[in-house]
């Protein structure tokens, strides 16, 4: 009986069987119990996936949906290395071998990307906007684990994730379409349906459409005092699609224009409030309020709009021995974030003097992205199978972004006009409206980039390549309002750099099924302008601690590495793993600025040093199974300044946002159910281990917020709205306890059709995976979290 369910459970330990494209089938294994190869491009040109001088994983369509991935954060649980800060749809920042420096949040529009995310060969990542892409109809994602400044440049520091979509196939007319229903525990019934069409277009072109929707479900509740409780106030939807296109005119010329646009909405963070100031249980004087396991304060709807489109222009040439490839990319991005302000607001009304009922106004903070991207990448590349193989291109990109807050508060004016005889007009800003910014960038990036790889023996091989880069970036900004206290009217702001990323890899492969590598590679993330502090807001000392910090600088890291991966048993298992080590300079720390409610980038050094490794057994047509892990340690070397640990920045501080131990195993169990039947139940296991959301947050008496006249050094201020006692002390973990997730599933495929019923964290476990935090914790502190267990199924037709 052909294994197919050992597919999927090899994924996501990087030896998955799968197509490169839709025009390439896998080849037949010779014997049901071997574990088929997979074709990645990570190097820019086909390569066996076990024949990649690197560390890498690779999951497939029939992975994604055998394990019940519906996004980028279930691969990541799945897979070494990768970790995603859980922010919400369309909000998720990646690290790969916990390098990263703490959770990049809405207000820091200058800060770049660590890990370089690609739809195919596009750039579509930003630092904290990741696009939360519809998985249907991929062919995979790869993961590059370690610098990929060579190849990918900038913003691949750590590693790059790719998505590699299903291309259009000439000759063949197919496809599928999928409906999905899931219930979540104690929350909401979510649905969706999506569709793939490819269809020849005559002997010579091909066109292959994709269109989705999915209707997320909600599990927060929102509470409010004098107010009923709203249910499962954060469900969103995701909808869009992509049209591709691929033409042979010649044997020697191939053309693939596309388009993709999707658009999500959500109605609310998956926030679990530990205090808020305008609802809590400590006070006597105002309704009390207990959110509960899974609620959170809000006075009015939250939520994200984000639309996104692409399109994108590939080309390749054929020039007998050599080819050309041209990628032409442009991206138009809008994005609007709405959230309740209203504890800010209210929490700087009651220091001026306000009264509980006049913090209470409704104060919505809008957060405004608009981004028009245009990138083109050349290369010339060898196309023959000889010893010596090489790539050639350049690179340039040209980005406009703008970016603002607007703090619309009714009433405002009047009421600061009664405490402090000031109103709007006073500071520069729209009627009752206490903060104002807006931001605009113009960011340029040429680059040139080579690699070589030669075997001079059949045990020997050596890959080396090197990339420039140059880039600037201009920025003209505008702050007004009382919250930013003096104003800033088109402030001009300017950074630019240059530099070298170099890579050598040398590889040894005693036999055919072994090899070694060794490497030594350079990545870098380009740096950026801070903007200026609410010094309205900011207490004398963090005024001096936080100000006169203008710019960062490129974070650039030196990572030394060795691998190996290997085939035994008769290529019945799978054994990858590898050491590094990782020296990062000017890595960049994102400080929360006390009581200026603003953050700045603070540049650090540190390292980081760890150990991966994968194992995946087929021992027979039925069994599957394997096991994963990563062991990250990664610390700062040294103070910020002599003695002096600013934002968190000390030697031997552990560096915030990823685990140091993350691990996924997974057992799969494959058998016939009559005939043209077959079936399998697969059972996934992950464990993440307990990490920090930010630097500051391992200081001492980080987890304290108190009104006591000693309150400890550290500690936030509890504000007093409510009548809230004197000596009255919370205390939160400021640490994120590790968590384990669990998934069964049980399916079954036909020729023509294939379903499957499943439970998503079956023990119904509670992670908190970031800590939220307002005005540095006076305001408001709580969790984001993952979604409770979750029943579903999922049918899908294929012709």
């Amino acid at each position: 009986m052909k294994s197919w369910i050992g597919r999927g459970a090899a994924a996501f330990f990087t030896t998955v069987p799968f197509a490169a494209t839709a025009q390439t089938p896998p080849p037949a294994a010779a014997d049901d119990s071997l574990i088929e190869e997979i074709i990645v491009t990570a190097q820019k040109r086909a390569t066996s996936l076990q024949d990649v001088p690197f560390s890498i994983a690779a999951v497939t369509a029939q992975d994604i949906k055998e394990s019940g991935a519906s996004n980028l954060v279930d691969i990541a649980r799945n897979v070494p290395g990768l970790y995603i800060t859980d922010l919400g749809p369309g909000q998720s920042q990646v690290a790969i071998r916990g390098i990263s420096a703490g959770q990049i949040v809405r207000d820091q529009p200058g800060v770049k990307e660590s890990v370089g995310v690609y739809l195919d060969e596009s750039p579509i990542s930003i630092a904290l906007f990741t696009p939360d892409l519809d998985l249907y109809d991929l062919d995979r994602v790869e993961v590059l684990r370690g610098p990929q400044g060579t190849l990918f440049g900038a913003g691949s520091s750590s590693g790059t994730v790719r998505y590699i979509t299903a291309q259009p196939d000439i000759g063949k007319f197919g496809g599928s379409a999928e409906f999905g229903l899931d219930y979540v525990t104690q929350g909401d019934l979510g649905h969706d349906l999506k569709g793939a069409l490819n269809a020849p277009l005559g002997e010579k072109a091909a066109m292959r459409v994709v269109a989705y929707r999915t209707d997320m479900p909600g599990f927060i509740d929102a509470y409010y005092p004098g107010r009923t409780v709203q249910k499962d106030v954060n469900d969103g939807s995701r909808a869009g699609g992509r049209i591709a296109f691929r033409f042979e005119p010649t044997e020697n010329v191939v053309i693939t224009p596309r388009i993709v646009d999707q658009k999500l909405e959500t109605n609310a963070c998956a926030r679990i409030d530990v205090y808020n100031i305008l609802g809590n249980t400590y006070t006597t004087t105002e309704p009390q309020v207990d959110v509960g396991e899974r609620g959170q304060v809000r006075q009015f709807r939250e939520g994200l709009d984000d639309d996104f489109r692409l399109g994108d222009l590939k080309m390749d040439f054929g020039f007998g021995s050599v080819g050309l490839t041209s990628v032409s990319t442009y991206i138009n991005r809008d994005i609007t974030v709405k959230r309740d302000a209203s504890q800010l607001t209210g929490s700087v009304t009651i220091d001026l003097g306000g009264t509980a009922a006049q913090a209470r106004l409704n104060s919505p903070l809008y957060d405004v992205t608009s981004l028009q991207s245009w990138s083109q990448e050349l290369r010339l590349a060898s196309t023959g199978e000889g010893a010596f193989q090489w790539l050639a291109g350049a690179y340039y990109q040209k980005t406009k972004r703008t970016y603002g807050q607007d703090l619309p508060t009714p009433g405002y004016d009047a009421l600061t006009d009664a405490l402090v005889g000031a109103d709007s007009a006073d500071f520069n800003s729209p009627p009752d409206t206490p903060f104002y910014s807006h931001l605009h960038y113009n960011f340029k990036q040429f680059a040139a980039f080579g690699e070589a790889t030669y075997r001079f023996s059949p045990a020997w091989g050596v890959t080396g390549g090197l990339r420039y880069y140059d880039f600037s970036e201009d920025r003209t900004l505008t702050f007004a309002g009382l919250f930013a206290d003096q104003g800033y009217t088109n402030q001009p702001g300017k950074t630019d750099s240059n530099g070298i990323s170099p890579r050598v890899i040398l590889t040894f492969s005693p036999e055919k099924n072994t090899s070694f590598n060794f490497q030594v590679a350079k990545g870098f993330r380009l740096g950026g302008i801070n903007d200026p502090l609410n010094v309205g807001l900011c207490s004398a000392a963090d005024l001096v601690t936080y100000g006169g910090k203008p710019n960062f600088k490129d974070e650039k890291t030196s990572n030394y590495e060795i691998g190996t991966k290997t085939r035994v048993a008769d290529g019945r298992v799978t054994l990858n793993a590898a050491v590094f080590f990782t020296k990062i300079s000017d890595l960049q720390v994102v400080a929360d600025a006390g009581t200026c409610s603003s953050r700045i980038i603070l540049n650090a050094e540190a390292r980081s040093q760890g150990a991966e490794v994968e194992i995946f057994a087929h021992p027979t047509a039925n069994w599957d199974f394997g096991i994963s892990a990563t062991y990250a340690d990664n610390k700062i070397t040294q103070d910020y300044l002599p003695g002096q640990p600013i934002g968190g920045v000390r030697e031997g501080a552990r560096m915030p946002t990823s685990p140091e131990i993350q691990a996924a195993g997974s057992l799969a169990y494959n058998f016939p159910m009559g005939t043209g039947l077959e079936s399998y139940v697969r059972l996934t296991v992950q464990h993440v281990g307990s990490s920090f959301t930010q630097l500051g947050d391992k200081e001492a008496n980080f987890g304290i917020i108190s009104n006591a006249a000693n309150r400890p050094a550290g500690s936030a201020r509890l504000i007093n709205l409510g009548g809230i006692p004197a000596n009255t002390t919370i205390r939160f973990d400021s640490e994120l306890p590790s968590y384990d997730l669990a998934n069964l599933r049980w399916g079954f495929r036909a020729d023509s059709w294939e379903g499957a019923f499943y439970v998503n964290n079956i023990t119904d476990e509670r992670a908190f995976l970031s800590i939220d935090r307002e005005r540095g914790r006076s305001a408001r502190v709580g969790y984001l979290t993952n979604q409770p267990r979750t029943y579903g199924m999922a049918f899908t037709l294929k012709f």
